[in-house]
């Protein structure tokens, strides 16, 4: 959007939203509160206990589970009563598929009812917040879930076309019903949408945003996927357990399993557990270039959060999602070393002012500084946060660094070759004692650095190699050596998860009622002291390395030239430490269990092939912000 178009959008927003500015004249004592704006943000003066709580189901388009009739979405609304004599407000919108099962947010809240029918709690504290601020809040049950009808469909079209349907009704393009089956119309909104959620949560708003429904102002992207195939696979290899698309399914669902085994059943065969390739069923769910979703088809702005550090929604599901949005759409993200997490538990204070400036901007038309800040938040360890213009670091350039024989990373070519055997090991044991000879692994380090230096952006891996079996798991891991307390995303216990640990205490966000007090447990940075750290990762299963939808296996004996990316990271290794690069197999820190946690069978064991590598024809290639690893 041009920026005289954009000063009209706003203008044309604050027309319709009647607003009050600090300073002015106080109205009378008998007037009915009005959108209240001081420095920039909204202020809550809108009562929160005297809230319009209604509920609703929206026609959609989808039948998922085939019942001949199209599903019914549920909608649970929570609204200032003053929209309910005239005031016009925006809404935030959560699509979940986590009211049934596991619940909402670290401190697994569901819905509770009333005799109703309408919530009295609704999980997390977007309600508690925004409403008193003059929004409203709408709480969606993904189809397939809670009250809503149908199948969910692990990111499927449903999933997606679901919530697109509320946004059309919030617009006046759909149809809902109350309980008695009347239609029922939202004539209380602006109609100008935000969608808001964490992981399953945030890929809906992708998902949604994709569709280029018109009215869905602006989506807020935390930890959540824009490649269903990139949520289970790495580059051909089946990085999460076999069964995955079921297991999602029937973890969001509590309606009976017989309603829904027909679609599960379909989603088994048609996933492809047994080759891992890219096929129809993945390119639904990719919201990148998908049938469904396509991010050339964004208008909403976008508000993205990414732990580089996590290992159910990969850093790749943010930064190939992030460059391919079309330029005139308006962004902002905060890229971190934490694991999958809301930064609303780490970082709850920073976090709740910039989301009310974002929402007031894209929602209200509130004129303040959101945009004219810089893009980008950068977490570079505990307690550290820089800015900069954008991501990658703009600044960042290319350096490639080659292994040589006597164990060091050079700038130079070096001779000769070395190998390994693939077989399926932690990030622990692949990246221990560097020094130290291991026949499943290769690694490699540079000097001790003279200064710090930051990569910002996508590192790629190029081998040369040959194996005595058709493929092999080629594995890489870039790691930091040197001794440091960083963010101990590796923890799970009671107390820590994700890099956050609980530090005793609550925070009320927003204004409470019995049923639902907005108040939260505090969180802050989890950290640990170690001798390394792995900072990135890259696997790619060599039979497709020409294609991720056709198998094509190897030569044995046959010498090849493989490229491919590892995760997107930007870190900073500090003076002193060295740059390690880890040439090895199948990573076990990949395969989790059935609960979707820890480390669980081998999906991908290893092939036991030889890798022998040849050092003359291998490098990575780093994105560096500042300096350079090697004089």
């Amino acid at each position: 959007m041009s920026n005289s178009r954009r000063r009209g959008f706003l203008a044309a927003v604050a027309l319709a939203i009647p607003l009050v500015v600090a300073g002015a004249p106080a109205a009378s004592a008998t007037a009915e509160p009005k959108i209240k704006v001081s420095g920039g943000l909204t202020q809550p003066v809108f009562s929160y206990k005297d809230a319009i709580r209604e509920h609703v189901r929206v026609q959609s388009q989808v039948d998922s589970d085939g019942d001949g009739k199209k599903d019914l979405v549920r909608v649970d609304i929570i609204r200032p009563k003053e929209s309910g004599s005239g005031l016009k407000v925006p809404v935030i919108m959560q699509e979940s598929p986590y009211y049934d099962d596991p619940g909402v947010g670290f401190e697994i809240e569901k819905k509770k009812y009333d005799a109703d029918g309408n919530v009295t709690k609704f999980p997390m504290y977007y309600d508690n917040y925004f409403v008193p601020r003059g929004y409203a809040f709408v709480s969606v049950d993904m189809i397939g879930t809670r009250l809503s009808d149908g199948c969910p469909t692990s990111y499927g079209a449903s999933d997606v076309l679901g919530g697109k349907a509320v946004v059309d009704w919030l617009n006046g393009r759909a149809t809902a019903y109350d309980d008695q089956g009347d239609p029922v119309k939202a004539t209380w909104t602006t109609g100008r949408t935000g969608m808001i959620g964490h992981s399953y949560e945030g890929a809906l708003g992708v998902g949604v945003a994709g569709t280029g429904v018109q009215g869905l102002a602006t989506i807020v992207n935390i930890s959540g996927y824009t490649s269903g195939y990139e949520n289970s696979h790495a580059n051909g290899t089946l990085t999460w357990f076999k069964g995955g698309a079921r297991w999602q399914s029937e973890r969001v669902d509590k309606d009976p399993a017989e309603k829904c085994e027909a679609v599960r059943k379909r989603m088994d065969a048609e996933s492809d557990d047994e080759t891992g390739n890219y096929n129809a069923y993945w390119d639904e769910r990719n919201y990148r270039t998908g049938p469904i979703s396509k991010v050339r088809n964004v208008r909403a702005s976008v508000f993205s959060v990414m732990g580089m550090q996590d290992r159910n929604v990969v850093g790749s599901q943010f930064s190939e999602w992030w460059t391919k949005l079309p330029r005139t759409v308006q962004r902002k993200a905060w890229v971190t070393q934490y694991g999958h997490l809301d930064p609303f538990w780490a970082r709850r204070e920073v976090w709740l002012t910039t989301l009310n400036q974002w929402f007031d901007h894209e929602l209200m038309g509130v004129s303040n500084d959101i945009l004219r800040r810089p893009r980008v938040d950068v977490q570079l360890g505990p307690d550290r946060w820089i800015t900069q213009a954008d991501w990658p670091a703009p600044t960042a350039r290319t350096t490639t660094l080659r292994p040589q024989q006597d164990g060091s990373l050079g700038r130079t070519p070096s001779t000769g070759t070395a190998g390994y055997v693939d077989i399926a090991q932690t990030e622990i044991a692949m990246a221990a004692d560097p020094a130290t000879a291991n026949p499943h692994r290769l690694a490699y380090l540079t000097p001790p650095l003279k200064n710090a230096i930051r990569v910002s952006g996508t590192p790629s891996a190029s081998l040369r190699l040959k194996l005595d079996k058709p493929t092999a798991n080629l594995g890489v891991l870039l790691v930091d050596y040197g001794t440091d307390t960083r963010i101990n995303y590796r923890e799970r216990s009671a107390t820590a998860a994700e890099g956050l640990t609980f530090i005793g205490g609550e925070d009320c966000v927003g204004e409470s009622t019995a049923d639902d007090d907005g108040c939260y447990l505090r969180g802050g940075d989890n950290t640990a002291t170690s001798g390394f750290n792995v900072v990135t990762r890259g696997i790619l299963d060599a039979q497709n390395h020409k294609s991720l939808s056709r198998s094509t296996p190897l030569t044995p004996g046959k010498s090849y030239q493989i490229t491919w990316k590892t995760l997107p990271q930007d870190y900073e290794f500090k003076a002193g430490h060295r740059l390690g690069l880890v040439l090895t197999g199948a990573n076990d820190d990949f395969n989790l269990d059935e609960s979707g946690t820890g480390t669980g069978t081998d999906v991908e064991p290893g092939t036991g092939a030889k890798v022998t590598v040849d050092l003359a024809g291998t490098s990575i290639s780093l994105p560096v912000v500042n300096g350079t690893p090697i004089e």
